[in-house]
């Protein structure tokens, strides 16, 4: 049996669509705090279970008879919360007997910083748990920067960045999607770490690229931090160097190459 957790979200919903494709439903089991919001899986021959992260007693429920288990991150980076709730799932399945557990990780989680100590604490957890396991260090979603909002970017002809002009390696939600199923599914990843990141690109390549799908021009403008509003986050982690080293796991995992800058692009601005 499959179990997949998060299926609510973008990246769970991803990992059990393609799982989908590659087992019977009957193998599928989605996790979810609330199960009405994956009913639609259930129609399809699943079977949803519920599952809180903080309610430990529902999780060791939902994760009995998992051969392998897809642990989603938990998205409250509230300090304390993600490490606390992890702790619990990883409990929960030393308890239920889980045969492999697939950890969606982050980039940096080797010593993780910041809100990415969470990861850091949470492979620690699973290192001591005695579970076998697999990690997927995902790196940062390329929808953070290339969505919709870009065309606010080709209105006024300028895209701002206080990036120094450091790459990025993000990659699309759809392709850490299949390569957790993959990992999932697969054999032959027990103990593995895997560096999940996309090609390497620049905002300065980002607003070019705009350009040449909107066929308007857009250039690309440094701008101090403080000019990007709830963006600088980013943007402050990008000139850190975060994602600037490329790494080709994620080619490996999916089978093909990741998705491109230009296809995100078009992707976006279609949407």
């Amino acid at each position: 049996m499959y179990v997949i957790t998060g299926v609510t979200g973008k990246l769970g919903r991803v990992a059990v669509e393609d799982l989908l494709t590659r087992v019977p439903a009957a193998e599928v089991a989605a996790v979810a705090r609330d199960p009405r919001k994956a009913a639609d899986l259930a129609e399809g021959g699943v079977d949803v279970r519920r599952g809180d992260y903080e309610d430990p007693a529902s999780l060791r429920a939902a994760f009995t008879g998992a051969d392998v288990l897809l642990l989603v991150s938990s998205p409250d980076i509230t300090p304390g919360a993600r490490a606390r709730q992890h702790g619990n799932a990883i409990d929960a399945a030393v308890a239920a007997g889980v045969g492999r557990v697939v950890y969606t990780s982050a980039i940096g989680a080797e010593n993780g910083q910041g809100f990415l100590a969470d990861h850091t604490v949470t492979e620690e957890l699973l290192a001591g748990s005695g579970l076998p396991h697999t990690v997927l260090r995902n790196t940062f979603y390329t929808e953070v920067l290339v969505n919709p909002g870009l065309r606010a970017a080709v209105d006024a002809g300028e895209l701002l960045g206080a990036d120094n002009g450091v790459p990025v390696n993000l990659a699309t939600i759809a392709d850490l999607g299949v390569a957790a199923s993959v990992a999932v599914a697969g054999d032959g990843h027990e103990g593995a770490v895997y560096e999940l990141r996309g090609p390497v690109w620049t905002l300065a390549d980002l607003a070019q690229t705009v350009s040449e799908v909107s066929g308007k021009d857009v250039t690309y403008r440094p701008a101090p931090v403080e000019e990007l509003g709830q963006a600088g986050f980013v943007h402050q982690l990008i000139a850190s160097g975060l994602f600037s080293e490329p790494a080709d796991d994620l080619e490996k995992l999916i089978g093909r190459a990741p998705t491109g800058l230009r296809e995100a692009v078009e992707t976006a601005l279609r949407d």
